[in-house]
């Protein structure tokens, strides 16, 4: 859609484009931007002399115990290109990954390495269409006292199949925010995991998917699992989903606190709102504690849009589809409070709002 290409256009940004997988460097801006070193996985020697040589896989393969990530590893081996992001001190502008598909059955394996030196601080933004079948790895090491921002809204309108990862990795004092977004797709699934090595640490990750079946089978998987390893760290996950005209959502996240590792707060919601009787939400909630000073807690819900809400609104003279999409709206709220960034939140709603206005209607009840 028009606000798919525009999203985020408006932001002054360092614009970092992938054809079918592999990078566009006329397309691109220029590979250099204050505070950071950039490189594409194509070009650079990933021998010992790179930094990211010591990195590159090594987040993924420590990821795969205890549960084997097999698409992960086959990414690792088979990747063509990606992104090596090295970040030393507070970069103002987002690095901007934007996704372009060419070929009709382009098959992509695309995997970026970031590493945060303490202190420094970076956002990430990826959009756009990746390819017929795409699958991609990112890991992220977060150094003392930095902070990571990650908004994601990889577009699978026609992809047949997709899947995603994020290892992370976050040290003392640091900071980890993973926000994704999903309009529509055909089969997805999203895994992140995320260790907490360092003490005081904060790692976020949340995701607002919206799926109609009437525009395809539409079947959408998260998985996390975050590992707290260290004192006194902070985890959510918030994840939100809406279906109609037979579309699946599946959640399965999993809070593991190891022995030792005390004052844990650990939080994890999702839930689904389904528009109609064909679709379905399923949920694992999973807690492994191994600590004895800990706050965990999860919650999950499954449920129709609140008939009293939508009496009212519709009593204020709220147009029926109209009230729908606000009411939509603020259940994926807790979601999107979860983007720090006021001007990408907005960008964001946004498209959202654009989604579900353009679809009001489109199912019996909706």
């Amino acid at each position: 859609t028009s606000r798919e290409s525009s999203l985020f256009d408006g932001i002054d940004r360092l614009k970092l484009v992938f054809v079918d997988g592999v990078f566009d460097a006329a397309a691109s801006d220029p590979l250099t931007g204050e505070g950071m070193q950039i490189d594409v996985l194509s070009a650079a020697d990933a021998g010992p002399a790179h930094w990211a040589g010591d990195l590159y896989g090594k987040l993924e393969t420590s990821g795969q115990n205890p549960v084997k990530r097999p698409f992960a590893v086959l990414n690792t081996l088979a990747a063509q290109d990606g992104v090596l992001i090295r970040v030393t001190g507070k970069v103002a502008r987002p690095v901007h990954i934007l996704y372009r598909r060419d070929g009709q059955a382009a098959d992509v394996h695309i995997h970026h390495v970031i590493r945060l030196e303490p202190g420094a601080e970076l956002t990430l933004l990826e959009t756009g269409g990746i390819g017929a079948r795409s699958n991609t790895v990112t890991e992220v090491e977060i150094g003392k006292g930095a902070r990571f921002h990650h908004i994601a809204s990889k577009r699978a309108d026609d992809a047949k199949l997709g899947i995603g990862h994020i290892f992370a990795r976050v040290g003392e004092g640091a900071l980890f925010k993973s926000f994704s977004l999903a309009l529509n797709g055909r089969v997805m699934r999203n895994e992140g995991v995320i260790e907490i090595v360092g003490d005081d640490a904060v790692a976020h990750i949340a995701a607002a998917v919206l799926g109609d079946g009437n525009e395809g089978a539409f079947h959408h998987d998260d998985t996390v699992f975050i590992t707290h390893a260290a004192e006194r760290c902070e985890s959510r996950q918030v994840y939100k989903k809406v279906l109609k005209n037979g579309a699946e959502g599946i959640f399965q996240g999993k809070i593991l606190v190891k022995p030792g590792a005390q004052k844990t707060d650990g939080y994890q919601i999702s839930q689904g709102l389904l528009l109609d009787e064909d679709s379905q939400f399923l949920a694992k909630p999973e807690l492994e504690i191994y600590a004895d000073d800990v706050k965990c807690s999860h919650g999950s819900t499954t449920g129709a849009l609140d008939e009293t809400a939508l009496f009212y609104l519709r009593s204020r003279g709220v147009p029926k589809e109209r009230a729908i999409v606000l009411l939509v709206l603020s259940f994926l709220a807790d979601a999107l409070d979860e983007i720090e960034d006021g001007r990408l939140r907005d960008d964001i709603l946004g498209r959202l709002e654009d989604w579900l206005t353009e679809r009001a209607g489109s199912s019996g009840k909706a």
